[in-house]
């Protein structure tokens, strides 16, 4: 079973796009939410991001990413209720009131960052790790250390995640349980963690800083790659529905 950022093999029209394409969709896409406040246009904007979920057969990992940044966003919206007095007058508080305004603005933050997140996850879902430093370097003649530097990070996101459930794992079997108690107890069990973890980490990143230079890491050049990434026609069409978008947005926004 594929873990968080991990790519997942398939014949989708997003798996087939160049990755820098991809890339610069879920960029645009990202922006354009942020750009407006249009609850319609974020509603939409949030079914064209489950939509490119549903067509890549993604909807298992997009469900779980909307749930945990629903959790993030929430939280961002009662304070943006309890902070932003606007509008007409709907509850008193002690320290000002929350209104229309106030409520606008919190179901706009839910939506935007709701629709903003899928894309941006998706690209990575549907995109070589390799695909993505490689066409970085041919495409946007990105120097090679830079563009190996962010894929090992990406990279090594679900490795420390699945050795922190493993070493959880192996102290609930000696009897800690990490389901019980408030969150003070919670934190205080998961503080001795990170001593094992960190030494997995150093490990692994260790033997990768050696693997790469066996093959050769320091002379790898722009010409070093087999691959090229061109531009198709899908694409291009990609890319001018992501400034369309953009234009929208910025267009509401002003009107």
């Amino acid at each position: 079973m594929n873990g968080f950022l991990e790519y997942v093999p398939g014949d989708s029209l997003l798996h087939r796009l160049n990755p820098m394409a991809k890339i610069a969709f879920a960029v645009l896409f990202a922006i354009a939410c942020f750009c407006t406040s249009n609850l319609i246009f974020l509603a939409a904007m949030l079914v064209l991001g489950i939509a490119l979920a549903a067509s890549c057969k993604m909807m298992r990992p997009a469900l779980g990413l909307m749930k945990a940044v629903l959790a993030f966003s929430v939280i961002l919206a009662v304070l943006l209720l309890l902070t932003n007095p606007s509008g007409d007058v709907l509850v008193e508080l002690p320290w000002g009131y929350v209104g229309t305004g106030s409520v606008l603005a919190a179901l706009t933050t839910i939506l935007r960052l709701e629709a903003a997140a899928i894309p941006l996850f998706l690209a990575f879902y549907v995109t070589k790790l390799t695909d993505l430093s490689n066409a970085a370097v041919k495409v946007l003649h990105v120097p090679y250390k830079y563009a190996f530097t962010f894929a090992s990070t990406v990279h090594f996101i679900p490795v420390f995640m699945n050795d922190m459930a493993a070493i959880m794992e192996a102290q609930t079997a000696r009897g800690v349980e990490f389901d019980q108690g408030g969150i003070v107890k919670k934190v205080r069990l998961m503080v001795p963690l990170c001593v094992p973890l960190l030494v997995s980490s150093v490990r692994k990143t260790n033997s990768a800083a050696i693997a790469a230079e066996v093959r050769g890491f320091d002379l790898r050049t722009r010409e070093s790659g087999y691959k090229a990434y061109p531009l198709t026609v899908a694409d291009v069409a990609v890319l001018v529905l992501a400034v369309a978008l953009l234009a929208a947005a910025i267009l509401l926004q002003v009107l």
